[in-house]
C-alpha cells in the first residue's frame, strides 16, 4: 500500500514548513517535488490524489505548504513569487539531504510557473510537468484586479481569494513583474510536459500555448478535457497523474536493482484500483465505472486478453523473422465472454458455463497463402495460448 509521512523543514525565509511524503510500498523509481496552486495547500484533493497515483507508479512524491499557507509557519503577506521559488529550492535541498533528490518537478497553477523558474537551479531535475499553469506569474493579478489600485496606493490591502481573506502587499505585485518567464522556459534545459484544460476559466488554455511555444524540445502537451482548474474531479486528478508518470519514465533514472521479482499486485483505497509491479514496470488495473471502479486501467480479463494477444503477435514475429518471410505487422483483436457449455460443439464440458476467447488475427505484408496458413497454425503455439489450454495449478499461501 502507498504510505504517507508528515515532515517539517526550514523554508527560505527561516519559517518551519510542513511537508508530506507519499511513497510506494515497493521500490522507488524516482522522486518528485510538487508545488501547489496560489493560496492553496498540499492538502488540496488534487494534490493528494496526484501524489497517491504517482506513488502507485513507483514515483515517491514530496509536497509541502508554501510559507504562510496550510500548516506552514510564516506570514503569507510578507511572501512573494520569488520567495515561493526559493521555498521550492529549499524543499529540493531538504529532499537531497534525505537521499531523495527530485528528478521530476510538478507544478499546479502558479506552482507551475514557479517550477518553470526553479527547475534550472536544481541539478537533479530531469523533467518538469505543469498543470493549468500561467505562462507568466503576473497572470495571478487578475484574481484581485479590483483591489490592485488600493494595494499600490496604500501599500497593501486585504483581498478575498476563494472565499478567504489574504493580505497582499505592493512588494508582491512588484515582484511578479520581475520574472521573464518566457526566457526561463526557453532556457529550461529539461523535458517539459504541459497539461491544461481547454475550458479552464481561471487560467485560459492560451497560457499553455505560450509555455509550449517558448520551450525547446523535448516538450509535450496533454489536454485535460473536461477538467476544471483545480482538478476537483477525482478522475481528472488520477488521469493527470497517470499521464505524468507514463511520460516521465522516458526521462527519469533507470529503475534500481530493487525492482520486484515476478509480479506484485497492490490494492489501493480506491476500491477496485490496483497497482501492478512487473519487475521494473508498473501498470494499473481497475474496473469500469458501471462496475463501481474508476476506469483508470484495464480490468483483469482485459489484462489476460492483452497477454494472449501480445504473446500471439510476438510468436508470429519470431517465426516469420526466422523463416525470413515478409510479415510487416500483426493485428490481434480479442474478446472474452461466458457461454453455455451446451452451445459449444467441440468442448469437453457438457454442463454449466465456459469461458470463450475469440481471437482475430490480421497479417499485413506480401505473404503467400501457404505462409499465411502456417502462421495461423503457429498462433496456437504461443506460450500463453498453451498455458491457457494446459493444466494450471495456482498455489496460494498466507504471508
Amino acid at each position: 500500500m502507498v504510505t504517507t509521512k508528515s515532515v517539517q523543514f526550514t523554508g527560505a525565509s527561516g519559517a518551519t514548513l510542513a511537508g508530506r511524503w507519499t511513497q510506494p510500498s515497493g521500490s522507488v523509481r524516482a522522486h518528485a517535488l510538487f508545488a501547489h496552486c496560489f493560496t492553496c495547500s498540499k492538502d488540496l484533493h488534487a494534490s493528494r490524489r496526484i501524489a497517491h497515483a504517482l506513488a502507485e507508479r513507483g514515483v515517491a512524491c514530496f509536497a509541502f505548504d508554501f510559507t504562510g499557507l496550510g500548516q506552514s509557519g510564516g506570514d503569507f503577506a510578507n511572501e512573494s513569487f520569488s520567495s515561493n521559488v526559493d521555498d521550492l529550492l529549499a524543499a529540493a535541498d531538504f529532499m537531497a539531504s534525505e537521499g531523495a533528490s527530485p528528478s521530476l518537478l510538478i507544478g499546479h497553477s502558479l506552482g507551475g510557473a514557479a517550477v518553470l523558474i526553479a527547475a534550472a537551479r536544481v541539478e537533479s531535475v530531469k523533467a518538469v510537468a505543469t498543470l493549468a499553469a500561467p505562462a507568466n506569474p503576473e497572470h495571478v493579478k487578475h484574481l484581485f484586479a479590483d483591489d490592485e489600485a488600493t494595494i499600490r496606493s496604500e501599500g497593501e490591502a486585504t483581498v478575498s481569494l476563494a472565499g478567504r481573506p489574504f493580505r497582499i502587499k505592493r512588494a508582491f505585485l512588484d515582484d511578479l513583474e520581475t520574472h521573464a518567464s518566457a526566457e526561463a522556459i526557453h532556457r529550461l534545459g529539461r523535458a517539459l510536459l504541459v497539461m491544461h484544460a481547454p475550458l479552464d476559466n481561471t487560467v485560459s488554455v492560451d497560457n499553455a500555448k505560450a509555455i509550449y511555444e517558448a520551450a525547446k524540445h523535448p516538450k509535450s502537451f496533454i489536454s485535460l478535457h473536461g477538467a476544471d482548474h483545480l482538478l476537483t474531479r477525482k478522475d481528472d486528478a488520477y488521469y493527470a497523474a497517470d499521464m505524468i508518470a507514463s511520460w516521465a519514465m522516458r526521462y527519469l533514472p533507470e529503475a534500481s536493482d530493487e525492482a520486484v521479482e515476478g509480479v506484485r499486485v497492490l490494492g489501493t483505497t480506491e476500491r477496485f484500483r490496483n497497482s501492478i509491479q512487473l519487475g521494473a514496470h508498473r501498470l494499473v488495473a481497475d474496473e469500469p465505472k458501471e462496475m463501481g471502479g474508476t476506469d483508470l486501467g484495464p480490468n483483469p480479463y482485459e489484462l489476460l486478453l492483452a497477454s494472449l494477444g501480445a504473446c500471439t503477435s510476438m510468436t508470429l514475429r519470431m517465426y516469420a523473422d526466422r523463416k525470413k518471410w515478409p510479415l510487416e505487422s500483426v493485428d490481434v483483436k480479442l474478446r472474452h465472454r461466458k457461454i453455455h457449455a451446451k452451445d459449444c460443439a467441440d468442448c469437453e464440458t457438457e454442463n454449466g458455463m465456459i469461458d470463450e476467447i475469440e481471437r482475430e488475427i490480421a497479417l499485413e505484408g506480401p505473404l503467400d497463402d501457404e505462409q499465411r496458413a502456417r502462421l495461423m497454425e503457429i498462433a496456437d503455439r504461443c506460450p500463453v495460448h498453451r498455458t491457457l489450454h494446459s493444466e494450471v495449478r495456482v498455489r496460494t499461501k498466507a504471508v
